[in-house]
């Protein structure tokens, strides 16, 4: 097997489970809109915040990714909702899906083989697909540790 399909073959079982965290689909079934809206003492954030988070972050990348018309959002303010609930469960739904889309995007970047992973995009500052694709993994890791916590102080995991 050639070295560039080990990467992008090794790429894609980082994004969608890690060796040493739970997938993705795994840790945001079952969420329900009265828990994502719930606040536990001394944390900063909701689940419906950390979603909206990963969601907007995973975009922020992907669109970075494909080319030269990105533009960043503002940090922090264009990561974070202020908003501590969603509207309704569709909304929820919906974030979550988008989340779920958006990693499929990610993996599809990564395993087309005309994509190369190693060259720097010419709209970034030496940033190339492999970097972003592991950004994507290390960032999501990150938020679903958080999100199973939160859970498991909501009541709501193993």
């Amino acid at each position: 097997m050639q070295q560039d399909q080990v990467i992008r073959d090794n790429l894609v079982k980082l994004l969608r489970s890690g060796q040493a965290f739970k997938p993705l689909e795994e840790v945001l079934s079952g969420i329900n809109v009265e828990e994502a809206g719930k606040k536990v003492p001394k944390l900063p954030y909701t689940l419906w915040q950390v979603i909206e988070h990963l969601r907007i972050a995973l975009f922020d990348i992907l669109d970075f990714s494909r080319g030269p018309n990105y533009e960043s959002p503002e940090w922090p303010a264009g990561y974070w909702l202020e908003e501590i609930a969603p509207a309704n469960q569709e909304a929820l739904d919906t974030s979550i899906q988008t989340i779920q889309d958006g990693l499929e995007q990610m993996i599809q970047l990564v395993q087309d083989p005309a994509n190369n992973l190693y060259t720097p995009f010419a709209h970034g500052t030496g940033q190339n697909l492999l970097r972003e694709a592991l950004l994507v993994a290390e960032h999501n890791a990150y938020h679903l540790g958080e999100i199973i916590i939160l859970r498991r102080l909501l009541g709501n995991w193993e």
